[in-house]
């Protein structure tokens, strides 16, 4: 089963806020990201790319570019419901 995204919105200190399309709000910590894979540190190297967050098409992914991506389910299962 897919969770899929309806709409994402970047916060302070790398944290998104994602709207599910079945009415969930989580929230995802983008930071746990720049050890395990090192091209996310883009998003800290790169000024103004992490605002740049949109929904991809369907709603099974969010990206930045070509190279950043995260996948619908990972929202979901890593997700969060408080800050």
């Amino acid at each position: 089963m897919f969770y899929k995204v309806k709409s994402v919105k970047p916060l302070e200190n790398f944290i998104l806020l994602i709207d599910f399309e079945n009415g969930v709000q989580k929230y995802y910590d983008v930071k746990k990201l720049f050890d395990k894979f090192t091209y996310f540190q883009d998003l800290l190297n790169i000024n103004g790319l992490f605002e740049q967050v949109k929904v991809e098409a369907y709603g099974y992914a969010i990206s930045w570019n070509d190279d950043l991506d995260i996948a619908c389910n990972e929202l979901w299962n890593n997700g969060f419901t408080n800050t």
